[in-house]
């Protein structure tokens, strides 16, 4: 494994061998190109006293299947109260972002690590195949490691949208296969109220 400028390591898909930055595949003539450019970011919020945000790392950007491939990672091997997001380039997973700010998420929780894992692929393989049919309302998704359970949100852009929202919700639920129900919150709620109530369920 490899450690990128975030702290998070990299192996290599398919030898497991140490991968550093000037190792990484060029983009080939061959390439598969995605539909849009995604990055991913980590966040550590384990420091005592840091506030939210200030430990918010780029960790890599990439528009081909093959990248994608050769970074993805399992959140499960994160530390504790530890985030790992993927978004589409150019927005910050903040609330503070202008992308972001009229937002909200869909929330799903997990007790196994297991689960988590295959939720998240699950989960970044619909949104760089753009199998949602409101792609431009996504934001990104976000994979929270916790003590007690772990938690993965799946950010949108308009919350009171509730007719993308709810298809959105609904093609989230079938791709994680989760048979409990489903939230969504805003982020105006959430900024005012830790424990925000939920405004659609699915």
């Amino acid at each position: 494994m490899a450690a990128n400028e975030a702290g998070i390591e990299v192996t290599a898909p398919t030898t497991g061998e140490l991968v550093t930055e000037q190792q990484q595949p060029q983009p080939q003539p061959q390439s598969h190109k995605l539909d849009r450019k995604w990055t991913f970011w980590f966040d550590n919020q384990s420091k005592q006293g840091a506030a939210w945000g200030t430990c918010l790392r780029k960790v890599y950007s990439f528009d081909t299947v093959e990248e994608f491939w050769w970074h993805v990672f399992k959140p499960s091997k994160l530390p504790g109260n530890a985030d790992f997001h993927l978004f589409k380039d150019g927005i910050e997973p903040k609330w503070e972002d202008p992308v972001c700010a009229s937002g909200g998420k869909w929330s799903v929780t997990s007790s196994r690590k297991a689960d988590l894992d295959t939720m998240w692929l699950e989960t970044l393989m619909a949104l760089i195949g753009e199998q949602f049919d409101e792609p431009d309302e996504i934001c990104g998704v976000v994979a929270s490691v916790r003590q007690r359970q772990d938690k993965l949100a799946l950010w949108t852009k308009a919350a009171a949208n509730e007719a993308a929202q709810m298809s959105i919700g609904r093609k989230w639920k079938e791709i994680i296969d989760v048979n409990d129900k489903i939230t969504y919150s805003f982020h105006d709620d959430s900024k005012r109220e830790r424990n925000a109530k939920s405004r659609y369920n699915v």
